[in-house]
């Protein structure tokens, strides 16, 4: 009699998948990016896109190369971890930091805010220029944070097709904004570079949630749409440091997708503006 049963053949996985931990195992072990507990549906994408444009044809061939192959790792990792994003994403997120959450800061002498996950810095740039018109970026440090170093190079150019700021535009009104966000860039040459008075106040760092620790104490950490990217075991790991990070009465803003609801140190906050996913350590 046959030992297979069809409830066990569902659940064996499949060629890619057993690949795909390899190759994430052999990534980890050869480079030291952790990727072995982001969500497999969006590795699995990403991948699969990454080895159509590459001309690779498995993930066994894409692995040998890139064990031998830095320069073929970084392409691949560019596939593995650039987020588009937009400033002022989700204005109703940005007007209640404005309206509910600055007023509270305010009561602070100096005040760290901590962008993790700032990918090319769209979020970064909006949290400064929202932090300039409320008068308190000059007592303000940022700390804007990412595994991928071209990602934060160009964060910290804080340059941007022209052609973008129209959308940002729209989202920086809706958020709240009190000039025109003209005020706050140079344009030339089909490009808008942000201020260098808001980027005085801002200090770039590479710094994994997957792998690194607590390495501040902030009074705003605000991680939107980056656990959404991560499975369960890794969401809770960067909470737990988002929790160690902030002061008592500091606050946490996620992306619209995420919260706390599973996670084991959801205890350890209250919900200060339940629709805009923004907590508040108790």
């Amino acid at each position: 009699m046959s030992e297979n049963h069809p409830s066990e053949a569902t659940t064996t996985p499949s060629t890619f998948d057993i690949e795909l931990k390899l190759v994430l195992e052999a990534i980890y072990l050869r480079y030291q990016h952790d990727f072995r507990h982001y969500s497999v549906s969006s590795v699995r994408r990403r991948l699969t896109q990454a080895l159509a444009d590459l001309g690779i044809p498995t993930l066994s061939q894409l692995q040998e190369r890139i064990l031998r192959d830095p320069a073929l790792f970084a392409r691949l990792f560019q596939y593995l971890t650039v987020q588009v994003s937009e400033m002022f994403r989700d204005p109703h997120y940005f007007r209640a930091i404005r309206e509910q959450v600055v007023p509270i800061l305010q009561t602070y002498p100096s005040i760290k805010v901590w962008v993790a996950g700032c990918s090319s810095g769209e979020e970064l740039w909006s949290l400064a220029v929202l932090f300039a018109e409320e008068k308190i970026a000059d007592r303000t440090v940022f700390y804007a944070t990412d595994i991928n170093a071209d990602a934060l190079r160009q964060a910290e150019s804080g340059i941007y097709p022209l052609d973008r700021l129209a959308g940002f535009s729209q989202n920086y009104l809706a958020a709240g904004g009190k000039r025109s966000l003209s005020d706050y860039y140079h344009a030339a040459y089909g490009a808008a570079k942000f201020s260098q008075t808001l980027k005085s106040r801002v200090v770039f760092a590479d710094h994994s949630l997957a792998t690194d620790s607590v390495f501040l104490e902030a009074h705003l950490v605000s991680c939107r749409n980056v656990l959404i990217y991560f499975d369960r075991a890794l969401q809770d790991r960067a909470l737990g440091l988002f929790s160690e990070s902030l002061v008592r009465r500091g606050f946490l803003g996620l992306g619209s997708k995420e919260s706390l609801r599973f996670s084991t140190h959801a205890a350890n906050f209250a919900e200060f503006n339940a629709r805009e996913r923004i907590y508040q350590k108790v």
